[in-house]
């Protein structure tokens, strides 16, 4: 399939994304949301896979809305209503990557800025290049956000921090993003895709199956009382009780062999 704005690697188990506009910072515009979601639309029921990768081609991940873009959009329009159009859309992409299936990591390559930002706050996991630097960076163009990062930022990494980046609006580099819990994992920037395709190959080799249920138990636990979710957490485990994937695992335990594990 051709798409405008992204790149789209797909295996049999895992499927890498890359934002393909390099000279625009890899910013986002109505077509990448449209190319992201008919990319999304063509995996998202795929039984076996377990990971989904997104990245950056060139210097950035995502330096947020194209902004250039969005001022040529919005001359001599209803700019409030073209403003909102997008940030609905956006809204709307960012919902459906945080609660896709399968687990999502963002691959960091440069600057996550913005919506970038945004974009990596709706991933699961966040492997981060050295140099990487990250920032929510409305503030620095009179901005507020739209794309989440009020929300999701804080319930990441507590308010006090999430304030620190919204209203500086300061780039952070990767190390300190780790230590405050953002980033997942730092590498070297020649070293990065190596290190994403290690994790990848490490969730490839687990049951589809089980690591959709665990992000659910996760995602929407959180949304819940602790009683509430470790019932919700014994009901997963009842019904995968049942599965094949969980009959597998315990057949290729007692038999001293890798499972082979189908996402049922």
């Amino acid at each position: 399939m051709s798409y405008q704005t992204i790149i789209v690697d797909d295996r049999e188990r895992s499927v890498i994304i890359t934002l393909n506009r390099p000279d625009a910072l890899n910013s986002i515009s109505p077509a990448m949301i449209d190319d992201l979601n008919e990319a999304l639309d063509g995996i998202e029921g795929r039984r076996q896979l377990c990971a989904v990768a997104i990245t950056g081609n060139g210097r950035a991940f995502c330096a947020g809305a194209d902004l250039k873009a969005a001022k040529e959009r919005m001359a001599g329009a209803d700019a409030a209503t073209i403003n909102s159009q997008f940030l609905d859309g956006l809204r709307r992409l960012l919902l459906r990557i945080e609660g896709f299936p399968c687990p999502v990591i963002a691959a960091v390559n440069g600057l996550a800025l913005a919506g970038g930002l945004e974009l990596l706050l709706a991933c699961d996991l966040v492997v981060a290049a050295e140099s990487a630097k990250l920032g929510d960076a409305h503030a620095n163009y009179g901005l507020v956000p739209g794309g989440g990062s009020s929300v999701r930022l804080p319930r990441k990494i507590g308010p006090t921090r999430a304030k620190q980046l919204l209203y500086t609006g300061e780039f952070l580099p990767a190390r300190r993003m780790l230590e405050w819990g953002l980033v997942n994992q730092v590498a070297a920037d020649g070293d990065l895709l190596a290190a994403v395709e290690d994790l990848i190959a490490t969730l490839a080799a687990r049951s589809p199956l089980g690591l959709r249920r665990m992000k659910r138990m996760v995602d929407d636990g959180l949304e819940q009382s602790l009683d509430a979710a470790l019932r919700y957490e014994l009901s997963l485990n009842a019904q995968h009780a049942a599965s094949h994937d969980r009959t597998e695992g315990l057949a290729a335990f007692a038999e001293k062999r890798k499972p082979d594990f189908e996402g049922r």
